[in-house]
């Protein structure tokens, strides 16, 4: 159970730490061609999702890494989960189908949450 945590949590971590350093870092401008729904929020939100992601992702490794407080990795994927939740409403009210991405996200994220509980 050990090792598949960490590499679905491994994974899942390299994932977000990238989307979330992206959306922290770049342009409006240079999230569009990536993200066409930055334009319909301010980007102080579009900042602040990113930072959830890093802490996030952080949140899934170091806790479990460093034996304090291993049960924050369990709430940070569930906070993905809620996050994932929260993607899929937003493309759908816009009319976009393209969630697959998110819908893989969230399963993966389920079956991190599901190692984390039984690996406690």
């Amino acid at each position: 159970m050990r090792v598949a945590y960490w590499v679905v949590a491994g994974l899942l971590a390299l994932f977000y730490l990238y989307g979330g350093g992206v959306k922290v870092i770049r342009s409006r401008d240079q999230l569009r061609p990536m993200m066409a729904w930055v334009d319909s929020m301010p980007m102080a939100g579009v900042r602040a999702i990113g930072l959830i992601e890093v802490l996030g992702a952080v949140g899934l490794i170091l806790p479990p890494l460093t034996g304090i407080a291993p049960s924050l990795a369990e709430a940070a994927a569930i906070g993905f989960a809620v996050l994932q939740v929260g993607a899929v409403k937003v493309h759908l009210s816009r009319g976009d189908r393209q969630i697959a991405l998110n819908v893989v996200l969230l399963l993966v994220t389920a079956v991190t949450i599901w190692l984390a509980t039984a690996w406690w």
